[in-house]
């Protein structure tokens, strides 16, 4: 499923191998540095606890701790690489769970997705839709599960008011009807109460467009507190937490320049209120 979906399940997964390698090297590192997890957690900004949890495999490194930790124990870059192989079992790929640990700080998310409607937007019977569709097919069980895991990513919008969440959807993800007509008619009415959040904006790209930025694809972006900005690219069975600032840039600009190009925030409400009218 889209966004990384593989099962998510509450709370902390188990430790897997690869964590608890990362873990033994961090810790390994700072002994041969001759520093005390007090002393790392100071270098780079974290807890103490965050500090020990990561050494003992409990914890997915935050990406800018990983870079400090890189810097503060040698900066060989060792780090660095070993954090993309980093993993966990069960639950999400690690591309993905660590793109999710990010969005629960960011202070700004920017999405586009011309395939669907993204994840923090879709209702329940808009992703029983899609899974209806998903091969190899899913029992009942790990629908629930995943409905589940979107449910709590979805609380972001509401428990995170000072966020500021930009969205843009492709016309013609609606004019689709995945589902059926009820299923979008409850869609768009959800898009429209979202829509009345102070800190959600929604722009709908018109079916008719003669210029789009957007034409290569998917574009996720979110600013740390720090105002440091990743990005996301996710494929049919694999993703990519992108951290290269001069890639991240280009996707900046493009997601800037789509949203001039896509309808304005009152055009877009009113589209949808069309919309929903017409159903």
């Amino acid at each position: 499923m889209a966004e990384g979906t593989q099962g998510m399940t509450g709370g902390e997964p188990e430790s897997s191998d690869s964590l608890r390698t990362f873990g033994a090297v961090v810790q390994a590192l700072r002994e041969h540095m001759g520093m005390s997890r007090k002393e790392l957690a100071q270098a780079v900004q974290f807890s103490e606890h965050t500090v020990a949890s990561v050494e003992l495999g409990r914890r997915m490194p935050d990406p800018v701790f990983v870079d400090r930790a890189d810097v503060a124990l040698g900066n060989t870059g060792a780090l660095r690489k070993a954090a993309e192989h980093l993993n966990r079992q069960p639950g999400l790929a690690a591309w993905f769970r660590r793109w999710a640990m990010l969005e629960t700080k960011a202070i700004t998310l920017c999405t586009y997705d011309c395939r669907m409607v993204p994840g923090l937007l879709q209702t329940k019977a808009y992703v029983l839709a899609m899974f209806t569709d998903h091969l190899p097919p899913l029992d009942d069980a790990e629908i629930e599960e995943r409905w589940d895991a979107r449910v709590k990513r979805q609380q972001l919008l509401t428990e995170r008011p000072n966020t500021a969440f930009s969205f843009i959807l492709e016309e013609h993800v609606l004019l689709r009807r995945t589902g059926g007509a009820e299923v979008t008619k409850e869609l768009v009415g959800h898009l429209l109460e979202l829509s009345r959040l102070r800190n959600v904006e929604i722009q709908i790209m018109p079916l008719v467009q003669d210029s789009h930025s957007g034409l290569q694809g998917p574009i996720h972006l979110l600013e740390t507190p720090e105002n440091r900005w990743y990005a996301y690219s996710e494929g049919q069975e694999s993703g990519q937490l992108i951290s290269d600032s001069k890639v991240v840039s280009v996707l900046q600009r493009r997601y800037a320049r789509m949203r001039s190009q896509a309808l304005t925030i009152r055009d877009s409400v009113s589209l949808l209120e069309r919309m929903r009218g017409e159903l």
